[in-house]
C-alpha cells in the first residue's frame, strides 16, 4: 500500500500522540442505574491527552464532566471501554491497585480547597509525601520549594482558617504537586472548578499559578469549568454534551 503525504501526516501524528499520551480513553461509557432507570453519563468517549498539556473540559450540568474526571482519577470504573493512565490499564484493576495509582499519579484541586483544618499549611502540603514514605529531609526540601513557588513561605505555620480563600487555594495547588521525587512527569492534576469560590481577580491569579506551576513541575492539568476565561489559558478545550465529547478548540 502506498501512502500519500496526508495519510503519512495523520499516521505520524497518531503515533506521536499515542507514544506521548499520559491519558488514553477508548470507547468509554458509564451507565448508572437508578432503580429501573438507566442513566448514560458517558457515551463512547475516546480521548487522548499528551503529557504536559493543560486541558479544559466545559459543558452544561449533567453533560458528563464530573464522571469523566472521576474515571481519569481512578475513582470510578467504566461500564465499557478502556482507561489507560501513564501506560497502565486501570480498567479492571483491584481497589488496592487503584489506590496506588491515585497515590502516585493523581492529584485533585477542588473548588472548596479541602485542606485539613487541624494541620498547618506546611503540614497539609507535606501529608501526601508522608503517606508515600518520603524521608524527612526530602519532605522538608520539597515542601519548602512548593511554598516558595506559591509565594506563601511566610505562612507555612498558619492553619487554613488563618488564610484567605486565595491563599488556601494556593496551598491546595502546592499539595497537589507534592509527589515523590522523580514522579513529576507522571503527575496528573485534576481541577474541579478551581476558581469557582473566588472573586474574579483572585481566580485569575490562582489559575495563572495552577497552569504555570503544573507545567513547570512537568505535570499534566485537566480542569473542569463553566468559566470560558479559564478555557482561554488551556492548550485545548473539550466541550461535553449528553455524555459525549465534541471536537477540541
Amino acid at each position: 500500500m502506498i501512502l500519500n503525504n496526508a495519510s503519512r501526516k495523520i499516521i505520524t501524528e497518531w503515533v506521536e500522540l499515542n507514544d506521548n499520551a499520559i491519558i488514553d480513553l477508548q470507547s468509554v461509557s458509564r451507565v448508572y442505574k437508578m432503580g429501573e432507570i438507566e442513566v448514560h453519563a458517558l457515551r463512547g468517549v475516546s480521548l487522548q491527552i499528551k503529557r504536559g498539556q493543560a486541558i479544559g473540559i466545559m459543558g452544561p450540568s449533567g453533560s458528563g464532566k464530573t464522571t469523566l474526571l472521576n474515571l481519569i482519577g481512578a475513582l470510578d470504573r467504566p461500564t465499557s471501554g478502556t482507561v489507560v493512565i501513564d501506560n497502565l490499564d486501570i480498567t479492571n484493576m483491584s481497589e488496592y491497585e487503584l489506590t496506588k495509582v491515585r497515590r502516585d499519579k493523581i492529584s485533585y484541586v477542588f473548588q472548596f480547597f479541602n485542606l485539613l483544618p487541624v494541620l498547618t499549611a506546611y503540614e497539609n502540603i507535606e501529608l501526601p509525601l508522608l503517606i508515600s514514605g518520603v524521608n524527612e529531609d526530602t519532605r522538608r526540601e520539597r515542601v519548602d520549594h512548593l511554598l516558595s513557588l506559591v509565594g506563601l513561605a511566610e505562612r507555612a505555620e498558619h492553619r487554613p482558617d488563618e488564610l484567605s480563600g486565595g491563599e488556601q487555594q494556593r496551598i491546595a495547588i502546592a499539595r497537589a504537586l507534592a509527589k515523590p521525587e522523580g514522579s513529576a512527569s507522571s503527575i496528573i492534576v485534576l481541577a474541579d472548578e478551581p476558581t469557582g469560590d473566588l472573586d474574579y481577580n483572585t481566580g485569575q491569579e490562582i489559575l495563572d499559578i495552577l497552569v504555570s506551576l503544573t507545567k513547570g513541575e512537568g505535570g499534566t492539568l485537566i480542569t473542569v469549568t463553566h468559566d470560558p476565561e479559564v478555557g482561554e489559558q488551556m492548550d485545548y478545550v473539550y466541550r461535553m454534551r449528553d455524555g459525549q465529547i465534541e471536537n477540541p478548540q
